[in-house]
């Protein structure tokens, strides 16, 4: 028997353990335990919008990968695994991978595809999702993969790319005009992906302000990934005159409507990135200034794969991967957490806002 967290569609606190059988795979299946995997405000995020809520343009959402329609969610989560049995062709029990899974002691996946750098789950239902979540890459062809960051990889790796393709967009933008960066919740790991991301771009270029709460403002300023920290009650000091940016990696609607009512018709962009404050307030009704846009980070990476081609939107992921890497263990430590019950109390402690945003909690199953 093997053990996995399921979540009520329709109210994301309620999640409990099972147990399943493993059943006999299908010509082209493969079954892989999970080695480690991480958990993150992402994930919440994930299952805020496990429901079909528009962002992948059709009437599917997060639940979907892992889930049939009918039954309990399983939430996403990025990880490495290996494979324990195979019914695909190219693909060898011992082989690992990395990429998206449930959050489960193990998986079953449909092999598609299937070459040296790794192949596309092929499920019916996971046809029609974003082709970047449907990709398992093997661990011998990821070329900026090192040993020493393995454990940073499920932690940050996703978020990572998530702020550098923001970044990517706002200097694809002319930053929107504006000349200051406001980057709500910069505590967050895909906050400090995208303040790392805009600082490494030569002057002149916009001013990035991390906000957040008043008690992380020191130790956060001290990791020196913006070029400003500021408490969410100091927006009110900052200069109304300035044309600037928001980007809201947690849908906070208190701060949004704070920073749409300081800047007004100054606000030249505000951007909502994440849904992990998913029970506060939203707010948004009649704000002044820009209308918010959301930013998805699969369509993202599909623009610049057609504009770039995919060895070259690799090359320059790999490159910018790196010298975050050369940074990242200053920045989080990691909490390894092992076995079920540690599985469920993460993602518990994760949803409810307990967890230190300075720790990378890794599962091992």
């Amino acid at each position: 028997m093997n053990w996995a967290i399921d979540i009520d569609r329709d109210d994301v606190t309620q999640a409990r353990l099972v147990e399943e059988a493993a059943a006999a795979l299908a010509p082209g299946q493969v079954r892989v335990h999970l080695d480690s995997y991480a958990m993150t405000a992402n994930n919440i995020t994930y299952a805020v919008f496990g429901k079909p809520a528009g962002l992948f343009g059709n009437d599917q959402g997060y639940w979907d990968f892992f889930a049939e329609r009918g039954k309990p969610g399983r939430l996403p989560v990025w990880g490495f695994a290996t494979v324990t049995e195979s019914g695909a062709e190219g693909i060898a029990p011992g082989d690992r991978f990395y990429g998206y899974y449930p959050m489960a002691e193990t998986a079953v996946l449909t092999a598609g595809h299937v070459g040296p750098g790794g192949f596309t789950d092929v499920t019916p239902r996971r046809t029609t999702l974003p082709p970047i979540y449907n990709h398992y890459q093997r661990i011998e062809a990821l070329h900026d993969y090192r040993a020493a960051d393995h454990d940073y990889w499920p932690v940050f790796r996703p978020l990572f790319l998530t702020g550098w393709l923001i970044a990517d967009q706002f200097e694809d933008e002319g930053d929107y005009g504006a000349e200051q960066i406001l980057i709500a919740s910069a505590s967050s790991k895909t906050a400090i992906g995208l303040g790392f991301s805009l600082k490494q771009r030569p002057e002149p270029r916009p001013e990035i302000l991390g906000l957040t709460s008043a008690a992380n403002v020191d130790a956060l300023a001290a990791q020196n990934i913006y070029d400003r920290v500021i408490s969410y009650d100091q927006i009110m000091t900052l200069s109304a005159a300035a044309p600037s940016a928001l980007v809201d990696m947690a849908g906070n609607g208190a701060v949004t409507r704070s920073v749409h009512s300081h800047f007004g018709s100054q606000l030249k962009a505000s951007i909502i990135v994440g849904k992990s404050h998913w029970d506060a307030q939203a707010d948004v009704e009649g704000l002044p200034g820009p209308e918010r846009q959301g930013f998805f980070a699969p369509g993202r990476s599909q623009k610049r794969i057609a504009d770039w081609g995919g060895a070259a939107f690799g090359q320059k992921i790999a490159e910018a991967w790196l010298g975050f890497m050369d940074v990242a263990p200053r920045l989080a430590r990691i909490d390894k957490r092992s076995g079920a019950e540690a599985a469920l109390n993460a993602y518990m402690e994760m949803l409810s806002g307990r967890a230190d945003p300075k720790a990378g909690i890794i599962v091992i199953p």
